[in-house]
């Protein structure tokens, strides 16, 4: 369909306020058509049709370059546990070899039982276990603080009334109750790696072997 083509007298449009050609109809649809068909045009050209074509081809490089990062990424870190598993699942082996052979021998790892129990949980592969091998070992030094004659309904008091004259790992006690309470407050919330649970029981076992505890 084109424009439409005045005909007659009627067609002529006076060059006036009312009479413009701005008024008629005719014109307005005429002038519209135009301009949307320049710009149909304009839309379809190769000049156009390039400029889309290399945005698209910008879009997808761009895409898969995200896609092929994010996929090495994936690799990376899944060797990285797997790696870390296998370190672990060959520690824990290690440990239960030992303990085997001690067995065996006739001879205990420890004489304190509760430690071993704590050993227990901390070789486990469950980290809700980890989290109990920490809950045990700080029950433990609540007992060794009560034998060694401090005073306090709970841990928390007893290492208030200590000083550091009278108990030289003060401040290391301080740092793994602390991490104690935060299982016991905040609960599942709480995330814990095994590594992490290794070293705050080491920690416990550093007291504990300075006054023969376990």
């Amino acid at each position: 369909m084109g424009p439409l083509q005045p005909s007659g007298q009627n067609s002529v449009v006076q060059n006036s306020f009312l009479g413009s050609k701005y008024f008629d109809p005719v014109y307005l649809f005429n002038t519209l058509y135009s301009f949307f068909q320049h710009i149909f045009y304009f839309i379809v050209s190769n000049q156009v049709k390039s400029v889309y074509y290399f945005i698209l081809f910008l879009l997808a490089t761009f895409f898969l370059a995200v896609t092929f990062y994010s996929a090495v990424r994936m690799l990376e870190i899944r060797k990285k546990e797997k790696k870390h598993l296998e370190n672990e699942i060959a520690e824990y082996a290690h440990y239960k070899a030992e303990l085997d052979k001690k067995i065996q021998a006739g001879e205990e790892g420890s004489k304190n039982e509760r430690w071993m129990k704590t050993l227990t949980y901390l070789f486990s592969q469950s980290s809700s276990d980890w989290k109990l091998a920490i809950i045990e070992a700080d029950s433990m030094l609540d007992d060794l603080m009560s034998q060694l004659g401090f005073k306090g309904e709970n841990l928390g008091e007893k290492l208030k009334g200590a000083t550091q004259d009278k108990f030289r790992n003060l401040t290391t006690a301080w740092e793994v109750h602390t991490i104690r309470n935060r299982i016991a407050h905040e609960g599942l919330a709480y995330e814990i790696s095994q590594h992490e649970a290794k070293r705050v029981v080491a920690l416990y076992e550093k007291i504990f072997r300075e006054f023969g505890y376990i």
